[in-house]
């Protein structure tokens, strides 16, 4: 099997802020020049006439040929625009955070690493210069836009020159459509960094679509390891059990170690738009499921945000797109599991999400002063008695028998995290799955919660948290525990003191516990920019984090 020997990369808002740096006073040059020129307006007019056009029309567009023709001047200002704009002015750049590191890293693991560019060859050449980066590469090729060769031929040169088949270099790029659809016509495989103007372009064909999608150069570690275990045939099964807020973390991680990822999901809610869509249509809430699928989703940010679109008006306020969406395709298609397969298909899943049963089914609890409550909303309302024992009702429902299977073949199995009796033991009340769990030969991890949840788990420890799953799941069925290690600041703290939440802590007790405890920092950052899953603004694991440290264990 071939594995991946080189990385050919791209510049301007790969490896650098190109756009936040060095577009705006770009367009402020144009500005000027075609100013004096002769256009008649302000450098100011004619600098907001760029922006609007470009967000009007996206960044495909001519905007320059558009000036011309709206103030009825010749073509020539193109030129003369495109002169300025394209100038060998460099300014203060730097390379984002962690290009350096990364880059020094793969050149440590042996990857061959090419820097191709094109634009005018003087400036591409500053640039180079201005980041510093010059010596990690192998080869730095800078192709001039108006002289130099074709961007497929110079592709071809450098795999010729350096004996690459296509199959074994990578290409990293934000446009699809010049350096990734060139990559994917030659057989690279292919990698978007999503940043700058054509983060949000649509793939128009199949040769701009990227293989893989990042934000950041430090995941192509990542990529790099699933591409080299797919091409040894040695892709790993993982089962993610859960649901809420805490499982589309988990998936959101995993989904870049492997393609055999499958969400097994609670379908108890009662509350919101899924208990909505339970009493309209009399259908399983779909809300995790929803959740899940977005998560593992590779059909880009717009269908991602229609999924998630909640109404806030009319007689649909409170009510989820997505959720309405699923609860149509079932009608359409006969069947909720039929409804969950083909949106899978249409929002490009990595992977499969499976109900961990298809009954109309609801979760009840047995509380401390022998009151009985039923539906998930009351099992979860903060402020009553702590819960004794929870159960579903009906109690003889029958399991999704694909997501049975799936656990039987797993190689591996994350439990968690998420609300520890309305997300996650939920699944394991389902008749037979954790029988299939206990006797499925898969590694089995649970990942603790960070903070305790008001009216589910108020006062619990880590060991509190591992006593409630093996209540239901079995002893000696875990193998590995994992729990945060973070501690946040005191602010951070005592805002969620004043919600009646504490941060989830690891006692002496835990030595109680007969399964591997693991502690690390897996704590998001809260500064960065976030996906909430319309849920308050959390302290929640890091998907990158986790992900790296459930991966490390196989």
């Amino acid at each position: 099997m071939l594995k991946v020997r080189a990385i050919i990369f791209d510049l301007d808002d790969t490896l650098f802020d190109c756009y936040g740096l060095l577009v705006e006073a770009a367009r402020r040059r144009a500005a000027r020049a075609m100013v004096q020129a002769g256009l008649p307006c302000t450098e100011d007019e004619a600098y907001r006439k760029q922006i609007e056009l470009a967000e009007a029309h996206g960044p495909r567009f001519d905007v320059f040929d558009a000036m011309a023709d709206l103030f009825k001047m010749p073509r020539s200002l193109t030129q003369v625009a495109l002169a300025a704009y394209n100038s060998d002015e460099v300014g203060d750049i730097a390379p984002f955070p962690d290009v350096p590191a990364t880059l020094a890293e793969l050149r440590a693991q042996g990857y061959k690493l090419l820097l191709f560019t094109s634009g005018v060859y003087a400036r591409q050449q500053k640039k180079i210069d201005a980041l510093g980066i010059r010596q990690y590469f192998d080869e730095v090729m800078v192709n001039d836009a108006e002289m130099g060769e074709h961007r497929d031929d110079c592709f071809a040169d450098l795999l010729a020159r350096h004996h690459l088949k296509p199959e074994e270099a990578v290409c990293v790029g934000d446009r699809i459509q010049s350096e990734i659809k060139t990559a994917n016509s030659l057989g690279l495989i292919t990698v978007q960094m999503l940043h700058g103007r054509f983060k949000g372009l649509v793939p128009k064909t199949e040769l701009e679509e990227p293989d893989y999608r990042i934000s950041r150069i430090s995941e192509l570690h990542g990529i790099l390891r699933v591409i080299n275990r797919r091409n040894k045939g040695g892709e790993r099964r993982v089962v993610a059990i859960g649901g809420g807020t805490g499982l589309p973390v988990v998936l959101q991680g995993l989904k870049d170690f492997t393609s055999n990822l499958i969400a097994v999901v609670t379908v108890t809610d009662s509350g919101r738009s899924s208990g909505r869509i339970r009493s309209d249509f009399r259908l399983p809430p779909p809300g995790d499921l929803r959740n899940c699928l977005v998560a593992l989703s590779d059909s880009g940010k717009l269908l991602n945000d229609l999924f998630q679109y909640r109404f806030s008006e009319g007689a649909l306020e409170g009510m989820s797109f997505g959720n309405l969406f699923i609860a149509v395709m079932a009608r359409v298609t006969g069947s909720f599991e039929s409804a969950v397969r083909e949106t899978s298909r249409i929002l490009a899943i990595t992977g499969k999400v499976l109900p961990s049963t298809t009954a109309d089914v609801h979760l009840c609890a047995k509380l401390a002063d022998g009151r009985i409550v039923e539906g998930e909303v009351s099992v979860r309302q903060p402020g009553k008695p702590p819960i004794a024992d929870v159960f579903l009702t009906p109690a003889d429902v029958r399991a999704n028998e694909e997501a049975l299977e799936e656990i039987r073949r797993a190689d591996l199995i994350v439990i968690g995290p998420g609300s520890l009796y309305t997300s996650v033991i939920s699944n394991l009340l389902v008749p037979g799955l954790a029988d299939a769990i206990r006797a499925s030969k898969a590694k089995k991890i649970y990942v603790c919660n960070i903070v305790t949840q008001p009216g589910q788990t108020d006062g619990y420890t880590c060991a509190d948290h591992i006593a409630a799953i093996e209540r239901y799941l079995g002893t000696d069925v875990l193998h590995v525990v994992l729990a945060n290690s973070n501690v946040p600041s005191p602010p951070v703290l005592e805002r969620y003191r004043e919600e009646g939440a504490e941060l989830v802590r690891v006692d002496e007790r835990i030595a109680e516990r007969r399964v591997q405890i693991i502690l690390d920092d897996l704590v998001e950052d809260l500064d960065q920019h976030r996906i909430l899953w319309e849920k308050q603004d959390l302290l929640r694991h890091d998907p990158e984090k986790l992900a790296s440290l459930i991966w490390n264990l196989l």
